[in-house]
C-alpha cells in the first residue's frame, strides 16, 4: 500500500502537464481549437463560447484512434458506438472549455519562461538528454502544429494544470486523520480458514421441482427478440476499376507536387521579450542596442548567448535549425525569407517580443522524377475520382432506397446484390450485424414496424449499406426440454450452496458454544492458520480478505469471531478471526506519505466538485 500511495501522490500535477505533450489530448481532441474556421455550424456553446462541429469531428476521430490503439489492430472498429463516442468527445470539449473559463476568471497566469521550461524539460523534445530544436520541430510538425500553435495549446493546458494544482493544494489532513488511517492501514489480523464442501453432483432433483422452477421463471426462458435483414452494400473499392488517369492529369499533378516542395532555411535569432515587466518601448530599445553592437562587428552568436531570452536557442548562439514554411510566426517567417545567407534582419515584432534574425543557410529541395512519383500520383488521382463517385453513388443509393418499397429497385439502379443476414438480436450478431448502427437501424420503429428501408449507414469510411427488415422473430417461450439441463444445473448449485451455508452456520454455532473444539480437523479437513494477514495479502481470495477486515475484534484470545464467505466459484469458506494486531506508530516518512496520499485524494475530490459546480452554473447549449 505504501508503494501505491507513493506512486499516486508524487508529481501527478506535473505528469498532467508534461503528459499532454505526448498524448496531445487524444481522448478529447483539444488540438481542434486551432483548426476550427467557422462559427456557423456549432456543436455546442459554453457561456457563449462556441465549440464547432469541426472540433467535435476531430475529437471523435482522435478518440476512435486512441481506442483502436488500446484495443489492438484486430479489433473491429464497427463495434464502436458512434453516438457514445460523439457524446464522450463533446463532454470532454465542454469540460475543457469550462475549466479554461474557470482558470481565466480566477486570474491564473504564468510566465513565458515557465512555458519555455516545460518544453525544454520534455524528454520527447530532447536528444541525448538535451533540448533539440530540430527534434521539437519534427515532433510538432508530425502532430500538425506550428510552434505558435503548440505553445498556445500548451499554455491552455498549463492554465488548467494551475487550476487543478490550486484546488488540489488546498486539501489538508489533520494529524488525527493521518494516525487513524495509518492504524487501519498497518493493522494485521490472525486468521484460520476451513473449506466447506459444496457438491452439486450430490443433489437429487425431482421433475416436479424442475417444472416448478420453469413455471416460476418463465420470462427468463424466452427466445431473444431477433430480426433478419436484407441489405445492399456499397463499397468504395469497387469503383477503382471503373476510373482511369489521363496523362495530362498525371503531368499536372506532378507539377503541383514539385511546386509544393519548399526550401528549408536555417535561422538564428535574438529575442527580447515584451511581458508584464518589460514594455514594448523598453524591449525595442534593447534590441536596437544589440543591433548597434552587431553593426560594430560583434558576433551574432555571442550576443545571442548573452542577451536572447529564448532558452531553447540562446545557448546555441540563437540557432533554431532548419525549418520550412509554416513553422514560425508569420512576421518572423516573412523577415526570414527576405534575407540572404548570413544577412541579419532589422527588429521584427511578433507576439513574443522583438527579434533580430540571421539566415545561416538554405537547403534546396530535392526534386523527384515523374517516374518515381507515378504510382503514388496515379493512386491519388484515382482516389479523388473514386471518392467523388462514391459520394454520388451513396446519395443515389439513399434517394432510391427512400423512394422504393423494397431493395430490388436500388439494387438494379446501382448493380448491387441483395444480401441476407443471419438472425440477430438487440445485442448484435455476426458480419454487418456486429455494427451498432446497423442493429439500431434494424430495430428502429421505421424499419421494424413500418417496413421502411433504412437511411444509408456508414460501416466504415469505405463502406455504406442500406437495409430493411426481412423477418421479425418475436420472443417465444422455450420448451422445458430445451432448458431442462440448465435449470437442473442452476437448482443443483443453489441447493448445494444452501446446504453448505446451513452446515457452515451450524458449525459456527457449535464452535462459538464450545461444543466443537477450536482448530480441530472437521470431516478430515484441517484449519489453515495464517498469522499477521495484511489488507493486501497475496495468496488469499480478495473476498475472504474483505470479510476478514470487516469482522469485529475477538473479545478474548479464546473467543474468536467467525464468518462464512461464499466465493465466486460457489465454494464456501469459514473464516475464524483469532486476533487483531495493532502496528507500531508510523514513522515520520510514513506519516508524510500517508498525508500526501490523503491530501491528494481530497484535492482530487475537490477538483471534481469544482468541475461539477462550473457545469451547474454554466449556460451550455448542445446542438
Amino acid at each position: 500500500m505504501l508503494q501505491n500511495i507513493r506512486d499516486n501522490s508524487q508529481g501527478w500535477i506535473a505528469k498532467t502537464i508534461i503528459g499532454v505533450i505526448v498524448a496531445l489530448m487524444a481522448l478529447t481532441g483539444f488540438d481542434a481549437i486551432f483548426k476550427a474556421t467557422t462559427h456557423k455550424n456549432d456543436a455546442a456553446k459554453v457561456n457563449g463560447e462556441e465549440i464547432s462541429q469541426n472540433e467535435l469531428s476531430q475529437a471523435v476521430d482522435m478518440q476512435r484512434r486512441q481506442l483502436m490503439q488500446q484495443l489492438g489492430k484486430d479489433f473491429d472498429a464497427s463495434l464502436l458506438d458512434e453516438k457514445m463516442l460523439r457524446e464522450s468527445a463533446l463532454k470532454g470539449l465542454i469540460d475543457r472549455k469550462l475549466l479554461l473559463q474557470g482558470a481565466e476568471n480566477s486570474k491564473f497566469a504564468f510566465s513565458e519562461a515557465a512555458l519555455d521550461q516545460v518544453i525544454l524539460q520534455t524528454p520527447e523534445f530532447q536528444v541525448d538528454g538535451k533540448f533539440s530544436p530540430e527534434r521539437f520541430d519534427q515532433v510538432i510538425r508530425q502532430l500538425g502544429y506550428s510552434r505558435m500553435q503548440f505553445r498556445q495549446m500548451l499554455a491552455q493546458e498549463m492554465l488548467i494544470g494551475q487550476l487543478r494544482a490550486g484546488l488540489a493544494g488546498s486539501g489538508f489532513v489533520t494529524d488525527a486523520q493521518v494516525l487513524a488511517f495509518a492504524r487501519l492501514e498497518k493493522q494485521t489480523r490472525d486468521m484460520a480458514t476451513l473449506n466447506v464442501k459444496v457438491d452439486p453432483a450430490a443433489v437429487k432433483l425431482t421433475d416436479d421441482e424442475v417444472k416448478a422452477y420453469y413455471d416460476e421463471h418463465a420470462k427468463e426462458f424466452m427466445t431473444p427478440d431477433q430480426v433478419v435483414i436484407d441489405y445492399l452494400e456499397l463499397k468504395k473499392s469497387s469503383f477503382f476499376d471503373q476510373v482511369a488517369v489521363k496523362d495530362e492529369d498525371l503531368q499536372a499533378a506532378y507539377q503541383k507536387e514539385i511546386a509544393n516542395l519548399s526550401e528549408q532555411r536555417r535561422a538564428a535569432h535574438i529575442l527580447i521579450e515584451v511581458n508584464d515587466k518589460v514594455t514594448e518601448a523598453q524591449a525595442k530599445a534593447k534590441i536596437e542596442e544589440i543591433q548597434a553592437r552587431l553593426a560594430k562587428g560583434e558576433k551574432f552568436e555571442a550576443l545571442a548567448k548573452e542577451f536572447s531570452q529564448d532558452p531553447g536557442s540562446a545557448n546555441n548562439g540563437g540557432d533554431l535549425g532548419y525549418a520550412g514554411p509554416g513553422v514560425y510566426d508569420p512576421a518572423f517567417e516573412t523577415a526570414l525569407y527576405a534575407l540572404s545567407k548570413d544577412q541579419v534582419s532589422g527588429p521584427v515584432r511578433t507576439d513574443f517580443g522583438f527579434h533580430l534574425i540571421k539566415l545561416l543557410g538554405v537547403e534546396a529541395p530535392e526534386v523527384p522524377t515523374l517516374a518515381s512519383l507515378k504510382d503514388k500520383l496515379t493512386r491519388e488521382l484515382k482516389t479523388q475520382q473514386v471518392e467523388q463517385r462514391f459520394v454520388e453513388a451513396t446519395k443515389q443509393l439513399e434517394d432510391s432506397s427512400f423512394e422504393s418499397s423494397d431493395l430490388a429497385q436500388p439494387a438494379q439502379d446501382l448493380k448491387l446484390t441483395v444480401h441476407t443476414s443471419k438472425p440477430f438480436g438487440r445485442e448484435g450478431g455476426e458480419g454487418v450485424a456486429a455494427n451498432r448502427a446497423v442493429v439500431t437501424a434494424a430495430f428502429s420503429p421505421e424499419v421494424l414496424d413500418e417496413g421502411a428501408n433504412s437511411t444509408a449507414i456508414e460501416l466504415d469510411p469505405e463502406t455504406v449499406i442500406v437495409l430493411r427488415a426481412k423477418e421479425h422473430l418475436k420472443p417465444a417461450q422455450l420448451p422445458l426440454e430445451a432448458v431442462n439441463t440448465s435449470i437442473r444445473a442452476q437448482l443443483a448449485k443453489e441447493h448445494a450452496s444452501s446446504a453448505a451455508k446451513t452446515k457452515a452456520d451450524e458449525l459456527i454455532a457449535s464452535l462459538r458454544d464450545g461444543k466443537t473444539p477450536l482448530n480441530k480437523a472437521i470431516d478430515g479437513q484441517n484449519w489453515k492458520v495464517t498469522q499477521a494477514v495484511t489488507r493486501a495479502q497475496e495468496g488469499i481470495d480478495p473476498t475472504v480478505l474483505q470479510a476478514l477486515f470487516r469482522m469485529p475484534k475477538p473479545a478474548a484470545k479464546d473467543k474468536p469471531t467467525f464468518n462464512s464467505v461464499t466465493l465466486a466459484d460457489g465454494n464456501l469458506v469459514i473464516v475464524q478471526l483469532n486476533g487483531v494486531n495493532e502496528a507500531a506508530a508510523p514513522t515520520d516518512e510514513e506519516k508524510a506519505q500517508y498525508r500526501r496520499f490523503l491530501a491528494s485524494r481530497i484535492g482530487q475530490q475537490d477538483f471534481a466538485a469544482y468541475r461539477k459546480l462550473l457545469e451547474s452554473q454554466a449556460e451550455i447549449k448542445r446542438f
